[in-house]
């Protein structure tokens, strides 16, 4: 074999030894940035579920404000993740009712753009929940001239999300209380229903408990 051979071959050797390194690096940092977010997901829906379902009233604002700053800090690691986008959404949203009143519409803005952003990356994230999220604004904020709320944009959102995910809780319990708002009380039934048979969902809990609550107290208001 000629010497320009063996140096060829020693070349190709080296060249594909570093390839093998460079992928094994880069799979190492994918799997670590995965367990960054994921945990980070967790911690964010944990805590809301405790403001949202184990704070007394006049301590969750205030509680959902400094979550915020959490969310934000883990969506502007993965702004390219729908998931952060929509726990930021849901936690301004959460703000936003906790505080109530006009004040609140700004924080209803940002909601809104996270929602957008999400639904932009990727809509069937985490079960279609900007969807769904971005739904439950449009009817639950005010319509022109003082908010953007739209029922119709609201119903058709909510549908779609229900399209993903048919047996979930929040998006059967959310398109029923859209039908109890519209005063559409005998359709919100079967979605009720369907909500407090929706399978749990490993390490949501507290989130699924307070949930079933609300459709109970829905359900008997519907009926």
């Amino acid at each position: 074999m000629s010497l320009i051979m063996k140096q060829y071959i020693g070349l190709r050797n080296a060249t594909a030894g570093v390839l093998a390194g460079m992928a094994c690096f880069f799979s190492a940092f994918a799997v670590a940035a995965s367990t960054d977010l994921d945990q980070g997901i967790r911690a964010l829906q944990d805590d809301w579920a405790v403001i949202q379902y184990k704070t007394p009233p006049n301590e969750r604002a205030e509680r959902f404000e400094a979550l915020s700053v959490e969310a934000h800090a883990l969506t502007e690691r993965y702004r390219n993740k729908a998931e952060p986008h929509i726990w930021e959404g849901i936690i301004l949203s959460s703000w936003a009712g906790a505080k109530g009143g006009l004040g609140a519409l700004g924080l209803a803005k940002q909601a809104k753009a996270e929602y957008e952003t999400a639904i932009q990356l990727d809509s069937r994230a985490l079960d279609g929940s900007a969807l769904n999220s971005l739904g439950v604004l449009y009817y639950k904020v005010p319509g022109w001239p003082v908010g953007f709320g739209d029922n119709k944009k609201a119903e058709a959102l909510l549908k779609q999300a229900l399209s993903i995910n048919q047996d979930g809780i929040d998006p059967n319990y959310f398109y029923a209380d859209y039908l109890v708002y519209r005063n559409r009380k005998s359709e919100a039934i079967p979605y009720l229903e369907k909500a407090l048979k929706a399978p749990s969902r490993p390490g949501r809990e507290v989130a699924d408990e307070g949930r079933r609550e609300e459709a109970r107290a829905l359900l008997k208001e519907a009926r």
